[in-house]
């Protein structure tokens, strides 16, 4: 049976952020101190995204959650969900969100991964058809242009990508960021982020999958592909991909269709693996559907992704470290 986003499992992936998002400890900052008076709590520094161990699965968390209700808008936890967006989408958190992020010394903060997922959440903020939509989104549209302007300022002298299976993989980053430039009509964005893919991964060939890393919760190569797929016209990707995976057929690299081994849940860092397993699961379903009806490679794909899903679905709850961000990517996959 193949496994799909069903509104039993959505109730659950909700609860789950539910109950992170507005837990302010534990809590792992990535900050930068210019002098004493940075020394602050995380919902002192950051008035909505405090929660979820982490600023970044605190935004994509919230993404979930309206995600979730907007595929499935008689959720069970709809009520909560609206609550805890209204009292925290506010143009005074908003504000302070925007003056910690205004600092000089944090210009950089949360690049890639973090200034992508902000920008998915805009998006569906801004697609939602909730009465109290408009209002979020007016509110929150400092932050989605302080992140657009980053973007426009970095990926022009970006020389090299980053091709890590973590939160610095320039891949995952474009991906995100393309769909919100579309989903947005910002042409100027998408023209960028389309020839800084190209500049960066069209001429790739023959990739060799050296992964798993230890801690990696995206695949490099995968991730790449995904990207691509977005990027270049059907025809020109067939060609594309068939060049960088050439092996893909022979299920070569073998890596790629071995879901990996999770040892320790409770090690922040191990505990990525499970989100590898459903970050491949979700880019080979979509990278199967984008290749002819008659091509094998597509049952080898479609093969891969369910035994990577089954593989990780039954460990999205169990250990904070886990729980904390694992229903964003068990979303993305078992909806690819």
């Amino acid at each position: 049976m193949i496994a799909q986003l069903t509104p039993e499992l959505a109730s659950k992936f909700a609860n789950l952020a539910l109950d992170h998002l507005t837990r302010e400890y534990p809590n792992k900052l990535t900050h930068s101190l210019a002098g004493p008076q940075d020394v602050q709590s995380p919902r002192a520094l950051h008035p909505i995204f405090y929660g979820s161990y982490d600023w970044h699965s605190c935004v994509h968390g919230y993404w979930l959650i309206l995600h979730l209700l907007d595929r499935f808008p008689d959720l069970p936890e709809a009520a909560r969900i609206i609550a805890v967006v209204d009292e925290h989408f506010t143009d005074a958190n908003v504000a302070g969100e925007r003056a910690y992020l205004d600092l000089p010394h944090n210009r950089g903060f949360e690049r890639p991964y973090g200034w992508a997922w902000l920008l998915a959440l805009s998006a569906q903020l801004q697609s939602l058809k909730l009465c109290e939509a408009a209002r979020w989104s007016k509110s929150f549209a400092p932050l989605t242009e302080t992140f657009v302007e980053r973007f426009e300022e970095f990926l022009p002298k970006a020389t090299y990508p980053l091709r890590v299976g973590t939160h610095f993989n320039m891949a995952f980053a474009l991906a995100l960021t393309l769909d919100f430039a579309r989903q947005t009509s910002r042409e100027s964005l998408e023209v960028l982020l389309v020839n800084t893919a190209e500049r960066w991964f069209l001429n790739d060939v023959a990739c060799q999958a050296w992964e798993p890393a230890g801690d990696e919760f995206l695949s490099p190569s995968l991730m790449e592909a995904e990207l691509m797929r977005r990027v270049l016209p059907p025809a020109q990707f067939s060609e594309w991909f068939r060049r960088f995976l050439p092996d893909l057929g022979a299920k070569k690299p073998d890596t790629l269709f071995e879901p990996v081994t999770v040892t320790d849940r409770t090690d922040g860092k191990i505990a990525h693996l499970d989100g590898l397993n459903l970050s491949r699961a979700w880019c080979q379903r979509s990278l199967a559907r984008a290749l002819p009806a008659g091509d094998a490679r597509r049952v080898t794909l479609f093969d891969s992704a369910e035994l990577h899903l089954q593989s990780a679905l039954a460990h999205v709850a169990g250990d904070y470290m886990g729980e904390h961000w694992l229903g964003t990517f068990a979303t993305l996959a078992l909806e690819a």
